[in-house]
């Protein structure tokens, strides 16, 4: 991994509630946050007494580093979002520029904690497929813009050993959104379905409170009811 090939974009805890449809029983639960990057929701999160773990393989940067590339990739993408303007829904953000600003201050918060977050275990370097964390470890898992979105870097076979990866370490898995980086229907989404249907889990896709990319407004929900060493998948 290079620092130069990420796009380190934050979302913030109200973001992460709209997006995950949490409630505040959720946010009492031991979560972890798969490729949560630099966003806030983790400092938020500690601020209110909660617990979240986060991995992400971009933790293994210094915050000078992660501030940098902030800084060097903030205007491509801010142009790139003005120029497809029609691509999103502009209820929560007026426009690109306050998406930008927001996002800045999540980042920026995110930064603020990153050093005693490091320190507390609470950001930890890890990638998908293989977490190095216990089984059941977690009651929640929240996996942000990353399944599924990166469909064409990430293939089926990526995609189906990760999701079996995070159902070991967390009883319940939702993962949002389920479209493309191009706005379209990830192609991947019905085969995961049938592979956890077929192997007993309860999966589901689920509308939220939440919609920036037009049509981006639903996640996958996915359940297991025995602990993770009786019900594993089968793929």
């Amino acid at each position: 991994m290079k620092l130069d090939h990420v796009v380190p974009w934050g979302r913030t805890l109200a973001e992460y509630q709209l997006m995950f449809d949490l409630t505040n029983a959720d946010l009492e639960t031991q979560i972890l946050g798969c490729g949560d990057g630099p966003a806030s929701f983790n400092a938020e999160m500690k601020a209110l007494g909660h617990t979240v773990v986060s991995v992400d393989p971009i933790y293994q940067f210094s915050a000078d580093q992660i501030r940098q590339r902030v800084q060097a990739t903030y205007d491509p993408i801010i142009s790139q979002v003005r120029q497809n303007s029609h691509r999103y829904r502009w209820h929560t953000f007026h426009d690109a520029d306050q998406l930008g600003q927001a996002r800045l201050a999540a980042m920026e918060r995110f930064l603020l904690d990153y050093e005693a977050g490091l320190s507390e275990e609470r950001y930890l370097c890890q990638a998908l497929p293989n977490l190095d964390l216990a089984d059941d470890q977690f009651e929640l898992c929240l996996c942000s813009h990353l399944l599924f979105l990166y469909a064409e870097q990430l293939s089926l076979e990526f995609h189906l050993a990760a999701i079996a990866e995070l159902l070991r370490v967390a009883a319940e898995v939702r993962i949002f959104p389920l479209l493309t980086l191009g706005g379209e229907p990830c192609p991947y989404l019905e085969i995961v379905l049938e592979a956890l249907h077929r192997d007993g889990f309860e999966a589901r896709v689920q509308s939220v409170a939440y919609e920036f990319q037009r049509g981006g407004h639903q996640m996958l929900r996915v359940s297991r009811g025995e602990p993770a060493d009786s019900q594993r998948p089968s793929w």
